[in-house]
């Protein structure tokens, strides 16, 4: 995500044709620090999913982000992350 905002910036003839790739970037850069990662993660599900429906060209990319976005919304920080530091790490125990 953070690859195709500064690609799209640099591209954009207008800057706010970016904004959408750009609102993707810093989400990126925030689930790759750990920081917020559920609703980061939500946010860039969405915006990847405006950008596959509404802008053109190939749609492989943006639905993929989409999806990997949503999964790290539900999968939450890992261990490493700032949002564990924060707020404690969280972990399920599945008594079989």
């Amino acid at each position: 995500m953070i690859y195709y905002g500064v690609l799209a910036r640099a591209q954009a003839p207008h800057f706010e044709l970016a904004v959408p790739q750009i609102v993707g970037a810093a989400c990126g850069i925030l689930i790759l620090a750990g920081l917020w990662t559920p609703v980061a993660g939500t946010i860039a599900a969405a915006v990847e999913a405006w950008i596959a429906f509404f802008q053109p060209g190939s749609a492989g990319t943006p639905v993929v982000l989409a999806v990997l976005g949503l999964s790290l919304a539900m999968i939450g920080p890992g261990a490493w992350s700032i949002d564990a530091r924060l707020f404690g790490r969280k972990q399920i125990d599945a008594d079989l």
